[in-house]
C-alpha cells in the first residue's frame, strides 16, 4: 500500500473536523515549488524545521538552567520536544490538524538565543537603537532568511500557515507582531494549540525542575491550588514527603489535568459560536483555545509562584547576571573588532544589507551556551587556544 499525497489530502478532508485547517487548503509558499509525492505541505515543513541547523542547536541552549548545571534538566530542545508532544495531543483530540500543529510546536523557539530568556533582554538592550531583538522576530529571520538549505531561495520557504503560527504564537513570555499576517483575524486553531502546549509545557517543566533542582521550597509548593488538585486526584496528602517518584507521578498527573482541561474547555468555545469553519475561528479576532476559568486562575497563581521562587532564585539570577555579562563583551567585542568574525560572517557585514550591528546579533543569537562560553574564553582568556 502507497498512499500518495492526494490520498492524505483526501483523508485529512474526511477526517478532520470542519474548523480544521487542510493542508490541500494552503494559502502556501512565498516562492513556487512543485508538491512533493507522499508528503503534505505542512509535513514537509515539519521536515523542513528538523533538519535545520538551528533547531539542532536547541540541545545546548537555556531552557532555565544552562546545560553544565545538569543533564537531568530541560534544555530548549527537550521543551521543544514536549511542546510537539503536547499540541499532538491536543489537536488529535479536538480534530485538529496534528502536523501543522507540530510543524508551529518545533518552530516556535528556534529563535532563542543563549542562556534562555535572559539573553533575549541582553541581545535587545544592545540593539535598542538597530530594532531591538525578540526571539520570534529571530524565529522569522531563521525560517525566512538565516537557514541556507536551499539554492533557489534564502530560509525554509515554509507555507503561510505555518509562518502564521509562529508570528502569532501568544503566550506570557512572547512578544507578538502579525504585521503582514492579518493582526487583526485570529490564528488557526493549530496556531492557537501550539500556543497551549507551550504554556503547559514550561509550567509543569518549570516546576519539576524546580522540584528537582531543590529550588522551590517544598512547603510553599504545598500550598499551590494546582497542587492540591493534583495530591488529591493521585490519592495522596498535599503536605505528603516528596520523593523522586511522587514528583514523577505528580507532574504527570499535571501535564494530564492541564491537557484535559484545555480539550474540554477549548472544546466548549468552538461550540459555543458554531465554529463551522477556519474562517470562523479566524473571524473571532481571538484565541478560542484556552483553559477553564478555574484552572485558568490556578495557572496565573502558578506562573507567579515560579517567577518569584524560581526564575527570580539566587542561584539561577547570578547565572543569568553572568551570562548578561559575557553576551555584553563578545558583542562589544565584534563590534569593536569585526575582523575577529568568521570570514562568512564579515561578507555579510561587508556585503550584505544589514549593518554590522545586526549581523553580530544574528551570530550572537545562534550560538549555544556551551558555543558562547568557549568563545568567551578564547576572546577574553590569553591562554586559551583561539
Amino acid at each position: 500500500m502507497f498512499l500518495k499525497r492526494a490520498d492524505l489530502e483526501t483523508r485529512e478532508r474526511a477526517e478532520l473536523a470542519p474548523y480544521a485547517m487542510r493542508s490541500g487548503d494552503s494559502r502556501g509558499r512565498t516562492h513556487p515549488e512543485a508538491e512533493h509525492p507522499y508528503r503534505t505541505a505542512f509535513q514537509r515543513d515539519r521536515d523542513r524545521v528538523i533538519h535545520t541547523t538551528a533547531f539542532r542547536r536547541l540541545e545546548y541552549k537555556t531552557q532555565v538552567f544552562v546545560y553544565h548545571e545538569g543533564d537531568h534538566y530541560r534544555t530548549r530542545l527537550t521543551h521543544t520536544v514536549e511542546v510537539a508532544q503536547i499540541g499532538r495531543t491536543l489537536a488529535r483530540s479536538l480534530g485538529a490538524n496534528e502536523e501543522l500543529t507540530e510543524a508551529i510546536c518545533l518552530a516556535h523557539d528556534l529563535g532563542h538565543p543563549a542562556f534562555g530568556h535572559t539573553g533575549e533582554a541582553t541581545l535587545n538592550a544592545l540593539m535598542a537603537d538597530h530594532g531591538g531583538f525578540d526571539h520570534q522576530r529571530q524565529t522569522m529571520r531563521i525560517v525566512t532568511l538565516l537557514e541556507e538549505r536551499y539554492p533557489e531561495f534564502r530560509g525554509l520557504n515554509l507555507t503561510y500557515e505555518v509562518r502564521e503560527g509562529l508570528v502569532k504564537h501568544d503566550t506570557d513570555y512572547d512578544v507578538t507582531d502579525a504585521t503582514g499576517y492579518e493582526p487583526e483575524q485570529a490564528g488557526t486553531l493549530e496556531c492557537q494549540l501550539a500556543n497551549l502546549a507551550d504554556e503547559i509545557a514550561y509550567n509543569t517543566a518549570d516546576l519539576e525542575d524546580g522540584l528537582r533542582s531543590g529550588l522551590l521550597d517544598w512547603d510553599a509548593v504545598q500550598e499551590l491550588a494546582v497542587w492540591g488538585r493534583v495530591m488529591t486526584s493521585l490519592g495522596e496528602s498535599p503536605a505528603g514527603r516528596l520523593d523522586d517518584l511522587l514528583r514523577a507521578r505528580a507532574i504527570r498527573r499535571l501535564i494530564g489535568i492541564e491537557i484535559s482541561d484545555a480539550i474540554q474547555a477549548t472544546a466548549g468555545n468552538l461550540a459555543e459560536p458554531g465554529a463551522a469553519s477556519v474562517a470562523d475561528v479566524r473571524g473571532q479576532g481571538h484565541n478560542i483555545a484556552d483553559f477553564s476559568p478555574d484552572l485558568l486562575a490556578m495557572n496565573v497563581e502558578l506562573k507567579a509562584f515560579l517567577m518569584e521562587h524560581f526564575y527570580h532564585h539566587p542561584r539561577v539570577v547570578r547565572m543569568a547576571s553572568k551570562a548578561q555579562r559575557l553576551l555584553t563583551e563578545l558583542f562589544n567585542a565584534y563590534l569593536a573588532e569585526p575582523l575577529q568574525l568568521p570570514y562568512d560572517v564579515q561578507a555579510r557585514i561587508r556585503l550584505g544589507p544589514d549593518a554590522a550591528h545586526r549581523v553580530i546579533c544574528d551570530y550572537i543569537a545562534g550560538m549555544t551556551d556551551r558555543y558562547a562560553i568557549a568563545e568567551y574564553q578564547k576572546l577574553f582568556d590569553p591562554e586559551a587556544r583561539v
